[in-house]
């Protein structure tokens, strides 16, 4: 699955993603600026992600844990700052979101301060200060 955004690709082709560049932007997070690129790997060897790329360059990230099945759990969504306020965070979660392996799953997401965004895509706070859950679509008929 690909987007073209002006100028941006967004595709979940795990064979584009650019481990290092991954680790870089992730490192500069609150919440994985500990974890090794051993453990970036392999987080993405088990989950279905999704890259961003201005040309050969990935800007951005994001993956999904999920059984495929009843849940998927949004995590490690990160723009890099070079490339922020050009609305690519508001092209890429509905793209997650309408991936075929995810409809009719239930998804949930922590966040310390962006709730207001995943609010927009259908999420509801189930703690003010960190988890967001998002009931699962109906498929469309």
């Amino acid at each position: 699955m690909e987007l073209e955004f002006e100028g941006f690709l967004i595709s979940d082709d795990k064979g584009l993603l650019q481990l290092e560049r991954i680790y870089e932007m992730l490192h500069g997070t609150y919440w994985a600026n500990e974890r090794t690129r051993e453990t970036i790997a392999r987080a993405i060897e088990n989950s279905l992600c999704f890259g961003v790329y201005s040309g050969s360059e990935q800007i951005g990230f994001a993956r999904c844990v999920t059984d495929y099945a009843t849940t998927f759990s949004l995590a490690d969504v990160i723009i890099d700052e070079r490339y922020r306020g050009r609305g690519i965070g508001k092209a890429l979660i509905p793209f997650i979101l309408s991936h075929d392996l995810l409809q009719g799953l239930i998804g949930s997401l922590a966040t310390r301060d962006a709730h207001g965004l995943y609010a927009k895509y259908g999420f509801v706070p189930v703690d003010p200060k960190l988890y967001m859950r998002r009931p699962a679509a109906k498929p469309e008929s």
